[in-house]
């Protein structure tokens, strides 16, 4: 385990109203969003799904390895990227070229990566009002439809999880919601708060409360904090987690170190590191490690058996 111990101020202003009181940012969300012709990199191809939760189709873009339609029979493992506050499927392009570099030069195994669409603000979070299911289209509806349609390890061993910012916030409370799920989490400077505490039904226009409603209930379930603590047997018997933060993302820095400590105390063994002088930019995040991105989960699904 890798963790260094600095000393912080939590700020809690980084958890605060989105967008003017009584507005909903999701309203403009649009959930296919087609590339340009051409414009997609290579093995990266647009789809779409279903959602019977919100009776509309979801878009999302699918790299699949190059020997994908040569291997005959042959299970991928999935690495399931998701996007940040205000993006949308066509955001994890960059990620995905890296994973092609890597795998055309026989660096990293052949894997897929989708890249879905999860809401412009929903944070991968189920709304009170029902209207955006964020956490729903994403475990109950794209990772079957992934599973049904593309030859990839249907298992918690061939499953992997990621995301900067929203995304990285959005994956490790899924992650630790579902640990049965996934055997690999990376959180790339994302937020992780204590969601029960910010419970207010005085302050119905100010986020969570404008997205999770009244019932307290949603708030418990989806504290990644209370999830470590409820699922922790399960979170130390096949998850793997790694984090990483810039020292310049003063946003997302405070609540990310707090999130290390947690795991340090709970006894989950992980990565964790610091990019000094990095800000919130995940481009700059991406080039300057692009060379070791991904071994994290090779790593994983290595350890979970499917690679050597």
């Amino acid at each position: 385990m890798r963790h260094f111990f600095l000393t912080f101020v939590f700020l809690a202003s980084c958890f605060g109203q989105i967008g003017p009181a009584g507005t909903d940012p999701n309203s403009d969300i649009v959930w296919v969003n087609r590339p340009k012709p051409d414009s997609l990199p290579a093995g990266v191809s647009h789809h779409t799904y279903f959602s019977q939760s919100m009776k509309h189709e979801v878009g999302y873009l699918i790299y699949l390895p190059l020997d994908y339609f040569e291997a005959g029979a042959r299970r991928y493992p999935v690495i399931y990227n998701l996007h940040g506050a205000g993006g949308n499927e066509l955001h994890g392009q960059q990620a995905a070229e890296i994973l092609h570099r890597g795998i055309s030069n026989g660096q990293w195994p052949p894997m897929i990566l989708v890249m879905p669409n999860g809401g412009k603000y929903t944070y991968y979070k189920d709304s009170a009002d029902g209207k955006y299911r964020g956490e729903t289209t994403i475990i109950r509806e794209l990772i079957p439809h992934i599973d049904a349609t593309y030859r990839t390890v249907a298992s918690r061993a061939g499953r992997a999880i990621e995301g900067f910012s929203m995304g990285g916030r959005g994956a490790t409370r899924l992650a630790l919601k579902y640990p049965e799920m996934f055997c690999s989490l990376f959180n790339q400077a994302g937020n992780v708060f204590h969601t029960a505490d910010l419970y207010d039904p005085s302050k119905p226009d100010v986020y969570p409360n404008n997205y999770l409603g009244k019932d307290k209930a949603r708030y418990i379930e989806d504290d990644a904090y209370l999830l470590l603590a409820k699922n922790l047997d399960r979170i130390k018997a096949g998850l793997r987690i790694q984090v990483a933060c810039g020292t310049k993302d003063d946003g997302h820095l405070p609540s990310v170190r707090e999130f290390h400590q947690a795991l340090v105390k709970a006894g989950v063994d992980h990565t964790y590191w610091e990019i000094e002088g990095l800000a919130h930019k995940q481009t700059e995040m991406l080039a300057q490690y692009k060379g070791i991105w991904f071994d994290y989960h090779v790593e994983s699904f290595r350890r979970a058996g499917l690679t050597k």
